[in-house]
């Protein structure tokens, strides 16, 4: 295993076109070269224009047409200020969009053909998914609410699409990966022997595994004591879709 230091916080990730990787840090959006040598050249791609101190990104992912978006949050979730918005880095800077007011925005996934972009409030006062035509410009339709968790297990956390347009979601705190179809209804649930789920994404050769990273709560309890933390590996009988990178031209 390899690993390599950055100088501040990651957020997010993703594959970056001219080679290395995007970003999401505390203060900016960096394009990162790591080395086998264990060195990481950075580069700042925008700086970030947080509305208040002691914000950070969170979550964030490239659309189809390789732009790359990220919600951004107040780092000390306890505080419960509702100051985060998401944002779109393409070749024309850094753009801020039209969802705001969130506590941790987070769920960001795509759909198939590129047309409608999926995104959650992992906050216990939102607990909310939406949903929103995305136009060929990077534009967003009217958002709907397409489900509220607050009467569900679990808080809806890192989220990946599969081929068919369904939308998988991780319910942190519930221990269970759930899949969505795109008029909000429940058709799949994957119980987990742990209680914390973040993020799932498709890989394997036929991008039909479903991997699933987890996080240890402050009191782990039963098999959390033994598995949180761990990363799982699921074959969910579908497949994902590649990753698109980001394209800075």
């Amino acid at each position: 295993m390899q690993s390599w230091t950055l100088p501040e916080r990651v957020a997010c990730l993703a594959l970056h076109a001219d080679g290395g990787l995007v970003a999401g840090l505390e203060t900016c959006i960096a394009h990162v070269k790591p080395h086998a040598d264990g060195r990481a050249e950075v580069a700042t791609l925008a700086s970030a224009r947080h509305a208040r101190e002691g914000m950070r990104f969170n979550d964030g992912r490239c659309d189809r047409a390789g732009r790359f978006w990220v919600g951004s949050m107040v780092r000390d979730m306890g505080a419960n200020v509702a100051a985060g918005r998401m944002a779109r880095l393409d070749p024309g800077g850094l753009h801020e969009l039209a969802i705001d007011a969130m506590y941790t925005p987070n769920g960001l996934a795509f759909d198939p053909d590129g047309r409608g972009v999926w995104w959650s409030d992992s906050h216990p006062l939102s607990q909310r998914i939406w949903h929103a035509p995305l136009h060929d410009d990077g534009g967003l339709g009217a958002p709907r609410l397409v489900l509220d968790m607050q009467a569900l297990p679990g808080r809806p956390d890192g989220a990946a699409i599969d081929v068919d347009g369904g939308y998988w979601i991780c319910a942190n705190d519930g221990g269970r990966i759930l899949r969505l179809l795109p008029d909000g209804r429940i058709d799949r649930e994957i119980m987990l022997p742990v209680s914390k789920p973040s993020m799932c994404s498709f890989g394997g050769d036929a991008l039909d595994t479903l991997f699933v990273t987890t996080i240890q709560p402050a009191n782990p309890q039963g098999e959390d004591i033994a598995l949180a933390g761990e990363v799982f590996a699921l074959r969910p009988g579908t497949q994902g879709l590649a990753e698109a990178p980001f394209r800075p031209r």
